[in-house]
């Protein structure tokens, strides 16, 4: 088992930036990937940002592709999504998630393929 608590949303004004942090525990020593997802009202969760956790490689959604830095802090347990220049359609509550099984890039932006998943925290940009 593995449990995530995210921490770090809150309200910004459209171009300020938020870190979201993802505390880690448990089995945390058998997890591939990572990610962070987040999910509008009304609308279905999507993939913003996955790092692996021993070699630390990234992997961003388009949308966000210059915006959002992910980065993780093995000896803390922790990994992060530093969100600069937000924009109003960032608004939404955001999740952190872990992945067991290796599987390839395509795969990491699919959210069934995630074992573990925080109560999320919700960023509100306005404009």
């Amino acid at each position: 088992q593995v449990q995530l608590v995210e921490s770090g949303g809150g309200l910004v004004q459209a171009g300020g930036s938020l870190r979201l942090s993802c505390s880690a525990s448990g089995r945390t020593f058998s997890t591939y990937v990572m990610g962070w997802f987040r999910q509008a009202p009304g609308k279905e969760r999507e993939f913003v940002a996955a790092i692996t956790w021993s070699g630390g490689s990234t992997y961003y959604a388009d949308s966000v592709k210059g915006r959002f830095t992910i980065s993780r802090d093995s000896a803390k347990n922790t990994v992060y999504l530093q969100m600069n220049s937000l924009k109003p359609e960032d608004t939404a509550n955001y999740y952190c998630a872990a992945h067991q099984q290796y599987v390839g890039t395509y795969y990491l932006q699919f959210a069934r393929g995630y074992d573990y998943w925080g109560q999320g925290t919700q960023v509100t940009v306005s404009s």
